[in-house]
């Protein structure tokens, strides 16, 4: 009987070894391509059809941030003070400062009518490098609707983590 529970006992820390190896090498290829790409967060999920045509909902986008200047034209991802989810957008005006040099850029969504003023934070016109996060570089088309489904319809999560959790134990067996 001893024996038994020492066999479980050992099943049961190896798995939880195994499901840290997993979690530390996520979070150690997350931080290395926050290295390689200079960009705080190298993949996003296109959440809205502001980007419509050339990005739909549910499309991940890879970013890179380079020392480059920003120029129009630019896909780029940026944040707003006072919002937690980061916008993609493309840059259609480009304004340089003479007396500092810093670079302010004005975005618009593809699909929208207007600029994005309305969307920054109140009173602020311009965006300035520190709000971009990333420019996109290139995407894969709908892989990104997982999460959007995960996030919107959380039940589906917990079915899925309950789902791998029974399939992680029955294989055991």
């Amino acid at each position: 009987m001893d024996s038994i529970k020492s066999l479980q006992i050992r099943q049961v820390l190896s798995q939880a070894v195994s499901l840290g190896m997993i979690v530390t090498s996520a979070l150690i290829i997350w931080k290395a391509l926050m290295c390689i790409t200079g960009s705080e967060s190298p993949v996003v999920v296109v959440l809205s059809g502001s980007m419509e045509p050339g990005f739909k909902r549910g499309d991940i986008l890879f970013l890179h941030m380079s020392k480059d200047p920003i120029r129009a034209g630019e896909i780029v991802v940026f944040n707003v003070d006072g919002r937690e989810i980061p916008i993609v957008h493309r840059v259609i005006k480009v304004h340089e400062r003479p007396d500092t040099g810093e670079v302010d850029v004005l975005t618009k969504g593809d699909n929208n009518y207007g600029d994005d003023r309305l969307l920054y934070a109140q009173g602020q016109l311009w965006l300035q490098r520190h709000h971009i996060m990333g420019r996109a570089v290139g995407f894969l088309p709908y892989v990104g609707w997982v999460t959007i489904i995960m996030t919107e319809k959380p039940i589906i999560k917990y079915i899925l983590i309950g789902a791998l959790g029974l399939l992680v134990i029955t294989s055991k067996d």
